[in-house]
């Protein structure tokens, strides 16, 4: 990506979590906004609000939609989030090659037509869903990053800010591993000030905390009833759109792929990358206790067994 250039960002999938990376975008002036969705005028439709909202917002940010794929022609970075939800009835495996499939033909038309984006996946099961993109895509997997860690340190952060009545501003969260159940929060490197919360907060606060993380985005479900998380998500994403195209190298938990890191080869799992204007720009290896790493295999082995079953599938 060009220094001093004006970025475009695409976002793939105009419901309500891509409507929001592309506000959230459009909001911090990170570059112009496409919004592609295979509805016809629902892209269009938030492209012309978000637009009308910019001059209260005080935005310049162009903000255009589309159903033509080719609207992301060389984007800098590509968000996607098009995948079905899992509905009552379906199973795991349905839901793996429903989306393995809407996966794989996003990714033909980015390779097609933005072959040098950064591309951020946020279409659940996550980490999964981000191996079938890096070897859908082609791309270096430096290019090819999945959002979670982001989305469930944020959770971490805003719970302890609520535990301990501070600001999140001064809480600082560390969540490996998959997104999911299966999520590893590290409460050692979880701050407020530079303090550990193991300091500040009873062994049995801290579980619960840490429970209450793991199940965050169905705790959001059970009261919405109709719906999912989506501002947390979508901020999630503008975040690490805001590094990548900042070139900010921020050290964030994302979804990255491994090769011997951790003891882990060929997945991907949420992991400390520093994000910059190629992508991952490194992969931080933590000190982690033997009870954390086991917890982080485990949660790999999750992953695994999604990425053997669209392998069955023949999807992979």
């Amino acid at each position: 990506m060009a220094v001093g250039k004006r970025f475009k960002i695409a976002c793939v999938g105009a419901g309500n979590v891509g409507a929001s990376v592309a506000q959230y975008c459009a909001e911090m002036e990170l570059g112009d906004v496409v919004l592609v969705d295979v509805v016809d005028g629902l892209p269009q439709g938030k492209a012309l609000d978000l637009t009308q909202a910019g001059p209260i917002r005080g935005y310049d940010a162009v903000v255009t939609g589309s159903n033509d794929f080719g609207a992301v022609e060389r984007a800098d970075v590509v968000v996607v989030t098009a995948g079905l939800a899992r509905k009552p009835g379906m199973t795991r495996l349905d839901l793996l090659a429903k989306n393995g499939a809407i996966i794989t033909d996003v990714c033909g038309h980015i390779a097609q037509c933005a072959p040098d984006s950064v591309v951020i996946i946020v279409t659940n099961p996550l980490d999964v869903m981000t191996y079938v993109a890096l070897r859908k895509l082609g791309f270096p997997s430096a290019r090819v990053i999945g959002m979670a860690g982001c989305l469930d340190s944020a959770r971490l952060r805003a719970f302890v800010a609520m535990e301990l009545g501070v600001s999140a501003k001064n809480v600082d969260t560390m969540v490996l591993g998959s997104h999911g159940d299966d999520m590893v929060p590290l409460p050692q490197y979880t701050t407020v000030s530079g303090i550990p919360i193991t300091r500040l907060l009873t062994p049995e606060r801290v579980e619960a905390i840490v429970k209450r993380t793991r199940s965050g985005g169905g705790e959001i479900v059970a009261l919405l009833k109709t719906g999912s998380a989506y501002y947390a998500p979508g901020a999630s994403a503008a975040r690490m759109v805001q590094s990548i195209v900042r070139d900010e190298r921020q050290l964030l938990p994302c979804s990255a792929y491994l090769t011997g890191q951790y003891g882990l080869d060929d997945l991907y799992i949420g992991v400390p990358v520093r994000l910059g204007k190629n992508g991952v720009e490194e992969i931080v290896e933590l000190e982690l206790s033997d009870d954390e790493r086991a917890a982080l295999h485990s949660s790999a082995d999750e992953v695994r067994s999604g990425i053997d079953g669209l392998r069955e599938l023949q999807i992979l």
